[in-house]
């Protein structure tokens, strides 16, 4: 990009939506047959139980009233809920309700052994924590933070609605269609890995989540 003739325009490529343009460079071509498939959406959770996911740790996952609960078990240590899918390139909504302290995250392109998660967080927590920021767990930490500003979009105890989108090395969040992060790293867009959902440690968490949906992207 820097060393081309697209260097003086900064948003080249980085936009989300537009048309489909076909160019005339001089030489003729024919076209014909031009058709596209448009992306749907899949569940991640049946409303029912646990198919599809993997229990790491001994906190508790459970279903109730057709809604996925995470609540601190006994031990209060950390806790995951895995897709058995892999995902690389994919736009992902959910929704969740912090019913009490609620420092849990979404991760992203992730592995986990145990309660030892390799991957990238995109943070659910109280006011005041960052959520909608992406945190590199057991490696760099922090890697973006929201401007302080936008955690004005999370409803505290109420239905809040995230979407990442990760596509190679760029991965975008929102937060009740605030716009939260928008960066690129090359670590992230090397990975492919499962959906995991996190209970943090320390006890007193509860968070609801629904209405998991997912675009796979491919990539």
């Amino acid at each position: 990009m820097a060393a081309s003739k697209f260097a003086p325009y900064p948003r080249y490529g980085r936009a989300e939506s537009g048309p489909i343009g076909l160019q005339d460079h001089g030489r003729n071509v024919w076209y014909r047959n031009i058709k596209i498939r448009p992306l749907e959406s899949v569940s991640l959770f049946n409303g029912e139980n646990l198919d599809g996911w993997r229990v790491h740790g001994t906190e508790r996952w459970y279903v109730e009233d057709g809604e996925l609960v995470c609540e601190s078990g006994p031990d209060a240590e950390y806790g995951y809920l895995v897709t058995e899918e892999t995902y690389r390139d994919f736009d992902l909504t959910i929704e969740f309700k912090q019913e009490a302290d609620g420092n849990s995250g979404v991760f992203l392109r992730s592995s986990v052994e145990g309660t030892t998660v390799s991957g990238w967080q995109a943070e659910v927590a109280p006011p005041g924590f960052f959520t909608g920021g992406i945190y590199e767990s057991y490696g760099r930490g922090w890697l973006v933070k929201p401007d302080p500003v936008l955690d004005e979009a999370l409803r505290m105890g109420d239905w809040n609605t995230m979407r990442i989108r990760a596509v190679g090395d760029r991965v975008t969040t929102w937060l009740n269609g605030t716009k939260m992060v928008d960066f690129e790293d090359e670590k992230i867009g090397a990975a492919e890995g499962s959906i995991a959902l996190q209970i943090h440690d320390g006890g007193g968490i509860k968070v609801r989540w629904r209405n998991l949906r997912i675009t796979d992207l491919g990539g």
